[in-house]
């Protein structure tokens, strides 16, 4: 696996630990916030804001770092950024304070993403690019395993205690932050375009190939149809079953994710990127329609066994793809715009779930998407894509 260099290495390692520490707050958010008085709806309002601030920063940074001809600043910066909303959050309970800690952290994410995808990219050939994003992607989520798990054990041993959760979180984050500044980045010409404007974020669309355009619609159709994960546990609650189950499906989730990532990344360079993701998203509608009609727990661990496969066979390879149909100076910008958008349609489809559960049914919500994404399935299909 010489493919595998020092640097894809190090930053599959700061993955690990940043995924770490942000997993270790998922099951205890909720618990959190409801604590100090959040409302569902305050809660909602916050995660909208928070996805929307990770949106939009994504491709700004993702373009101001082809411009300038800069990855690590970026990556550095990012990192950084999330490991210090960590212990904000331990530090004050009012709502704005809160507010801040969370579009900190996802600011932080914004301004990492595509230049570290960017880098991974450079660090890589087309022909082991599947394999490389497939690795980086398996470590990232070993963490989001490795996370739920320490939390829950805190959490047995010391309830509501989760002040110490926050600061207990600040350590991997801490480690992987200054892992980076171990990285050593490749040299790049910057962009011809020597500044930008906010208002340009997206920009990258107007010069973009057609080919670009053509992958970047099909996905962004698909992220509207694939709302929050929230929703998936919610399902499982909603049916019945304790938080220890909800949280333990989540852990498989994550554990089949991660296993799976680098061996489909490799298939994927093997026979085609574009296959392995119509092969994802055919296991997503297979799992939502799943989610729609059943209701046993002993079904809900095999959708959540596939909804693992799915994200392994389309989260990291999607952007190997992406990074497959673009030079090499325009990575970070095309990685970032279609991260930024993808974002924002997540926010959409999430609130679109929403209206449909509290409005139609729960059912309804996952018929609904698997449907929508068997459109995106034939969509995609019939896309005749040029990769470089």
């Amino acid at each position: 696996m010489k493919y595998l260099t020092r640097t894809i290495w190090i930053l599959s390692l700061v993955s690990l630990f940043n995924d770490i520490s942000s997993e270790i707050l998922y099951p205890v958010m909720p618990l959190f916030l409801s604590s100090i008085g959040f409302s569902s709806v305050l809660i909602g309002l916050l995660e909208g804001c928070a996805e929307a601030t990770a949106g939009l920063s994504k491709g700004y940074f993702g373009r101001w770092s082809d411009v300038t001809g800069r990855r690590l600043p970026f990556v550095n910066a990012g990192y950084l950024l999330s490991a210090v909303s960590k212990p904000m959050l331990a530090a004050f309970t009012n709502p704005l304070w809160i507010f801040s800690a969370r579009a900190t952290d996802r600011l932080g994410k914004g301004v990492r993403t595509a230049a570290r995808d960017a880098i991974l990219s450079d660090e890589c050939t087309p022909e082991n690019k599947g394999k490389v994003f497939g690795f980086h992607k398996g470590m990232d989520t070993l963490g989001a395993t490795i996370g739920p798990v320490i939390a829950l054990v805190f959490l047995y041993y010391y309830p509501a205690h989760y002040t110490w959760i926050f600061l207990i979180a600040f350590v991997p984050a801490l480690l992987g932050t200054l892992l980076t500044f171990f990285v050593k980045e490749k040299k790049i010409e910057p962009s011809t375009k020597p500044s930008f404007r906010l208002s340009q974020t997206f920009d990258y669309l107007k010069t973009s190939s057609v080919d670009y355009r053509k992958l970047v619609a099909a996905l962004l159709l698909f992220a509207l149809f694939n709302s929050s994960d929230l929703f998936l546990l919610m399902r499982i609650k909603q049916s019945g079953f304790s938080d220890q189950y909800v949280i333990g499906c989540y852990i498989l989730y994550n554990l089949v994710f991660a296993l799976a990532a680098f061996p489909l990344g490799h298939l994927a360079d093997k026979f085609g990127m574009k296959k392995t993701l119509l092969f994802g998203f055919s296991i997503f509608i297979i799992v939502y329609a799943g989610f729609g009609f059943n209701s046993s727990f002993a079904g809900f661990v095999l959708l959540f066994m596939l909804y693992g496969i799915y994200a392994a066979s389309t989260d990291g390879i999607s952007k190997a793809l992406i990074s497959n149909m673009v030079p090499k100076t325009e990575t970070a910008s095309a990685i970032g715009t279609y991260s930024g958008l993808s974002s924002i349609m997540v926010l959409l489809a999430s609130t679109l779930a929403g209206i449909i559960w509290n409005y139609v049914s729960p059912e309804a919500v996952f018929i609904t998407s698997a449907i929508g994404v068997s459109v995106v399935v034939m969509f995609l299909f019939s896309l005749q894509l040029k990769e470089k």
